[in-house]
């Protein structure tokens, strides 16, 4: 019944259809009016005067509380008084003061450098130059990436960026402050900034309007695709697929006991959306024979069985045929067929790698053969994650490089909490397209959805080559969301204010970006800055998720500089983080030997797919660059 209920939810949200009905195409939208009543060519004079004596009554409750609350109970905290990483500690009810201890400043409000922090930010370079230096000068960056300067950046890149991101934990959502509770609790994510104080008079803190803008109205004048724009960097399909499903396995909210809570307990790379996220799920979904995962053979290739054979509990509405259920790791990966392909692929990864380590230790019983195999997993993903995925998403020209080695030596906590904010942050629905071109046929998303025919009937080497030949969409700049997920993009900017998420700009200064003084400096676009300014009334209002989707864009990037700034370090600490990168782990003989350990040193996207497939199509996380890219791949092409 669970399940059920969560495939409603989907269906509901996604399909915009009530549970139980087919594919049809949703009603269209309700036009956007402040109120909800009909409204009539002439105006009564009663709704003018209701209209007229409920803005006075809501303008004069306003200023009679702000005027009340800043004269007598203003928390000071609310006014985040405290810059650079300082903490702000209320005394009584009009004293506070700034803990600026080992952040390098000090004074009244941590704002004084010391010696030492004044040289290095002299000496330090903005962002926009870091990134104009990562993304120009070929000639020089093939010689540094030809030597051992590579290994050097690389080091600099990976301690830089994990150091904005603060070990052990600090915050959650029920406690602004540092407690046992906060650190202790996996349930919860953690928060990089505490929610803003409950007692503000405004729902930002001090600053902005007392009303936050309709999420609805937001989306639908901002984020709604007006015509698709592609990524200027050259995403495609392949590369959106992979960081919804790579993305799934340590993004898991607890809708039952809110958004504050987490399902994924591991808090980073752990293979949970092939495994499962409990011991149960991964149980039923296991061979238990030579560490095998479960699966069916159709016309001789592997894929995920049914549920009719493996009983967990997915998320599919009633429409989709019990024989079309696929039983994943994740439940909600039968959303989406770019999901289940990837599901596929690991599946048949497992088992062929689970094949390789039974021919090198033939005493090894099932339980060791998978519990060894899932680690080679783990290990392969973090590879392609670091030189293909975040390779493609930087755009940079230094040719990043996964070695866990090169921070050996180096301070490193092997840990890592999955905060709230990096889950809003990686909502990048800007990326699905207007539809799915897959094969020659062009897939609506009715169609799409819940469709996992389109796997059984194309095949994986058919939607591979598919899915890496149409272009992703750009995410940030505005207006390039699909209609079918506004409700998705609505529920984040809800969740956000449910939670009490800090403004964007106080996120800007907590990765050492300089705060932006108006829209019209937040966005090139003056239209856009004009209505900002009118729903917000102050750019220290801004949201933290529209003010990511928003911002104005690097030139010819898929995004703004707040999203790698801030992205950047919540995703390298996850990923070197991960036990296996430890000194301890990192070894042959945690991988099974020479055997295993070569297959975790040599992962890429292309080898996952074509030791999984029959033949080899065109694979990257780029659309294709040549002729020869662009040229249809034989059939009978092997790796």
């Amino acid at each position: 019944m669970a399940g059920n209920a969560r495939a409603c939810a989907w269906q509901r949200v996604i399909l915009a259809q009530p549970c139980g009905q087919g594919y049809s195409p949703p009603p269209p939208p309700p036009p956007t009016h402040t109120h909800t009543h009909t409204h009539t060519h002439t105006h009564s004079l009663t709704h003018s005067l209701t209209h007229s004596l409920t803005h006075s009554l809501t303008h004069s409750l306003t200023h009679s509380l702000t005027h009340s609350l800043t004269q007598d109970q203003l928390n000071p905290c609310c006014n985040y008084p405290c810059e650079n990483s300082g903490t702000c500690v209320r005394f009584g009810t009009e004293r506070f003061e700034c803990d600026c201890t080992r952040t390098g400043f000090h004074g009244d409000n941590c704002t004084v450098p010391e010696f030492w922090t004044r040289i290095h930010h002299l000496l330090k370079p903005s962002p926009d130059t870091v990134h104009y230096l990562l993304t120009h000068f070929h000639w020089l960056w093939d010689v540094i990436n030809s030597s051992f300067l590579r290994n050097i950046l690389m080091r600099v890149v990976l301690t830089v960026r994990s150091n904005f991101i603060p070990s052990p934990p600090t915050f959650n959502s029920k406690y602004g402050y540092l407690s046992w509770e906060s650190y202790y609790n996996l349930s919860y994510y953690t928060r990089i900034l505490p929610p803003v104080p409950e007692d503000c008079p405004m729902p930002m803190g001090t600053k902005g309007k007392a009303v936050l803008p309709d999420p609805r109205d937001l989306v639908t004048r901002f984020l709604i695709r007006k015509k698709f724009r592609p990524d200027p960097q050259g995403a495609n399909l392949m590369f959106a697929f992979f960081a919804q499903h790579f993305t799934h396995q340590f993004f898991k909210t607890h809708h039952r006991m809110g958004p504050a809570f987490t399902r994924a307990l591991s808090h980073g790379v752990d293979a949970g959306h092939i495994y499962g996220d409990n011991l149960e799920r991964q149980l039923q979904l296991r061979l238990h024979q030579d560490g095998k995962l479960r699966y069916q053979l159709i016309y001789g290739e592997m894929f995920p069985p049914t549920t009719q054979e493996v009983p967990v509990a997915m998320s599919y509405p009633s429409s989709v045929p019990p024989s079309q259920r696929l039983a994943l790791g994740q439940e909600v990966f039968g959303l989406l067929p770019g999901l289940t392909l990837y599901s596929t692929l690991w599946l048949r990864e497992h088992n062929r790698v689970c094949d390789v380590l039974k021919e090198v230790h033939p005493t090894w019983g099932d339980e060791q053969l998978f519990q060894t195999t899932r680690l080679i997993i783990i290990g392969e993903t973090i590879r392609i994650v670091i030189e293909e995925y975040v390779q493609q998403l930087s755009g940079y020209l230094l040719k990043l490089k996964f070695d866990p080695t090169l921070i050996f030596n180096d301070q490193f906590q092997y840990s890592n909490r999955i905060s709230l904010e990096f889950n809003h942050l990686y909502h990048w629905h800007p990326l699905m397209p207007d539809s799915f071109l897959v094969d020659g046929q062009d897939i609506t998303y009715p169609d799409f959805l819940f469709n996992t025919s389109v796997l059984l009937h194309f095949g994986v080497e058919k939607l591979v080559d598919s899915f890496a030949r149409q272009q992703a969409g750009q995410i940030g700049g505005g207006w390039n969301v699909h209609a079918r997920l506004q409700e998705v993009v609505e529920l984040v900017i809800k969740e956000s204010r449910a939670l009490r998420v800090q403004p964007f700009n106080e996120y800007r200064k907590k990765f050492e970006l300089k705060p932006y003084a108006s829209f019209y400096e937040f966005t090139d676009d003056k239209e856009m800055a004009r209505q900002l300014e009118e729903l917000y009334g102050d750019i220290d209002a801004l949201e933290f998720y529209p003010g990511l989707l928003l911002e104005r864009t690097r030139d010819s990037a898929i995004f703004g500089e707040s999203m790698v700034e801030m992205g950047a370090p919540f995703s390298l600490k996850g990923l070197l983080g991960n036990p296996i990168c430890s000194p301890v782990y990192w070894k042959p003989s945690t991988f099974g030997g020479a055997a295993g350990f070569d297959i975790v040193n040599s992962a890429t996207l292309e080898r996952l797919v074509c030791l999984n497939s029959r033949w080899c199509p065109y694979v990257s996380f780029h659309v294709p660059r040549s002729e020869e890219d662009h040229r249809p791949r034989d059939p009978s092409t092997e790796l």
